[in-house]
């Protein structure tokens, strides 16, 4: 049979792949050993020592074209995988479509895999693998793979097509061509993109590729359009033993052009962090950023015989070794610093001192709280309409610093100047201060207690109208609530000292707002109900959200009980023009006095 091939020959275990029971044999001197051997290794790793013998080519690349059948008859092809760049026959990085191939190789070779398919009858998923004669640019048939490869990201970016998804619905019954399927028919399936797929694995390229193993302390993965990530062990905390495959993460990068498609993969191994395990990240790196490797000038030996490949950068790694120093810092001491005495006059930052309060009194000037308990709600909107100043509700303790701090600001350095907000600024309308993101920040992440902090606000500021955001059904949550919790909570912030509740619903649901509303209502205090501004006013074409959508909204608002109007400017899409419209024509007609809330002062100003 050797001799009927022609030496020089490949041998190969027919039950698996991944270079376990392959030999490459020269010399028919070689044969009988190198068979005997291959079996046994076959034998322990795919439980059977059956092997075959194949045509060796010494400068060979490696092609193979994913395949689709199903059991109506229909078999498609979805173009070839290059995955030429091997070590010890294991492929290391692939790439869709072959930049090495002519459009006259690519049909001829999607046309051979389709022929061997249909000899068989071929249902589900495979993959038709060949070799190319480098030198001579003639194909020759390696196996099929009867099954999804690791490597099937590369033609899903480049196609759009769920491989998975495809294969499951075909082995159901379903027909290529149609919707049920996901697999249009051949002439609708097309080469879209480049994509190129590394193999993130825990070996290490300067030690012979010799596997890792330990905990991985720090995981971080890149991110970004044209970047998939497929991963199964590969986060802060876990163990990686020397029982399993090495492989971590594979990331697969794709883009209109190869060029772009490799940068972008560039990009993608610098952004990894992976800490505790030795990883091949900067080998991948060096590959893939090669001359060589950006022209597809390679064989199946490029690796071994570019040695300059492994003529590695190392990283500073400069965060690791900082929260070393730190650490022993913490537990050991300083050495620099130990005998010396500490300063015997420590210097700590101190806030200006102001006057709380004006001269002779002991408590700050009366404020919008006092009128709201003198006048009741309903009267309480009727003197907002007769001033004729503008009345600022201050957002630093809630959404300025949510937005800008990720709420982060502790409840003792916002209650530390409360008092000056009592003392300095009597005048203002409200202090918006709780619900919302802060309540939810407070418990799970500041570990403090929401409504210790809305205690202290009450007793700090005790001539402010204290503002809280309440989102309807959901509270101060991130999911529905029945409508007595609801309720009850409401009745339970009043009591706690919220004067000002703006309910809103981030779809203009009124429906949704309406247990919010009434429970506020019945509390006697404030309710500022809010409607979101979405689309453009100023803009006649766009009519979907017009003039007459927001006044509906507010009439159906103020019949369920509402004092204040709210204009809640989530996106800052609203503009002066806009602004000055609504603001005049909800006052005209529904007679209530106008909250507006803006997140996009800076770029409103600009667009006035």
């Amino acid at each position: 049979m050797a001799r009927g091939v022609g030496f020089p020959v490949m041998l190969k275990a027919s039950w698996g792949g991944g270079g376990r029971g392959m030999r490459v044999i020269d010399h028919e001197s070689q044969l009988i050993e190198a068979v005997a051997i291959a079996r046994r290794e076959a034998k322990a790793a795919f439980g059977k020592d059956e092997v075959y013998l194949e045509k060796l080519i010494r400068r060979a690349r490696h092609v193979e074209v994913q395949i689709l059948g199903d059991s109506h008859g229909n078999l498609v092809h979805l173009f070839e995988r290059d995955c030429t760049v091997q070590r010890r026959n294991q492929k290391v990085v692939e790439r869709a479509p072959a930049a090495f191939l002519t459009d006259r190789q690519r049909t001829e070779l999607c046309d051979a895999a389709l022929k061997i398919g249909r000899a068989v009858s071929y249902r589900a998923a495979g993959t038709v693998e060949f070799l190319q004669d480098a030198d001579t640019g003639k194909f020759y048939f390696i196996e099929v793979n009867p099954r999804i490869q690791v490597e099937h990201t590369v033609t899903e970016c480049v196609t759009g097509i769920d491989l998975v998804k495809a294969q499951i619905r075909i082995a159901a019954g379903a027909k290529i061509g149609t919707p049920e399927s996901g697999v249009p028919l051949q002439a609708d399936i097309r080469i879209n993109a480049h994509a190129l797929q590394c193999r993130v694995t825990t070996e290490d390229p300067e030690n012979n590729f010799v596997p890792d193993y330990g905990t991985i302390t720090a995981y971080r993965s890149p991110a970004g359009f044209g970047l998939r990530l497929d991963a199964g062990t590969a986060y802060a905390g876990a163990i990686i033993t020397r029982y399993y495959d090495s492989l971590l993460v594979k990331v697969t990068a794709w883009s209109p052009t190869p060029e772009e498609t490799i940068a972008r993969m560039h990009r993608a191994l610098w952004e990894f962090r992976i800490r505790g395990v030795v990883t091949n990240l900067r080998f991948l790196d060096q590959l893939i950023t090669h001359p060589r490797f950006a022209h597809a000038e390679y064989t199946t030996k490029f690796i071994d015989e570019t040695p300059e490949l492994f003529v590695i950068p190392r990283k500073r790694d400069r965060a690791t070794r900082l929260l070393n120093f730190l650490g022993d810092v913490i537990v050991n001491g300083n050495p620099e610093v130990k005998g010396r005495a500490k300063p015997r006059h420590p210097v700590f930052p101190r806030p200006p001192r102001l006057p709380l309060h004006a001269p002779g009194a002991d408590q700050p000037a009366a404020g919008t709280r006092q009128i709201l308990d003198q006048l009741g709600a309903a009267k309480f909107s009727g003197w907002m309409l007769e001033q004729k100043r503008v009345l600022v509700t201050d957002t630093t303790m809630r959404d300025a610093h949510q937005s800008l701090l990720a709420t982060r600001v502790r409840s003792h350095d916002l209650v530390a100047i409360a008092p000056h907000y009592a003392s300095l600024l009597p005048q203002l309308f409200s202090m918006e201060c709780w619900g919302g993101a802060t309540f939810d920040v407070a418990m799970r992440f500041l570990k403090e207690d929401p409504w210790v902090r809305l205690a202290a606000f009450r007793e700090a500021m005790p001539n402010l109208l204290l503002q809280m955001l309440l989102r309807s059904a959901n509270a101060v949550g991130y999911t529905n609530y029945p409508d007595n919790v609801v309720r009850y909570f409401v009745e339970q912030a009043a009591k706690a000292g919220i004067d000002v509740f703006r309910v809103f619903d981030c779809l203009n649901w009124t429906g949704n707002m309406r247990v919010a509303i009434e429970a506020v209502v019945g509390t006697g205090r404030l309710c500022e109900a809010a409607i979101c501004y979405t689309g453009n006013l100023s803009d006649p074409k766009r009519t979907k959200y017009d003039l007459a959508y927001y006044l509906k909204l507010a009439a159906e608002l103020k019949a369920m009980g509402a004092n204040v109007i709210g204009i809640k400017d989530m996106a800052g899409l609203c503009q002066p023009r806009a602004a000055a419209t609504l603001v005049h024509a909800l006052k005209e007609q529904i007679g209530l006095p106008i909250h507006f809330h803006t997140h996009d002062t800076s770029v409103a100003a600009a667009r006035g």
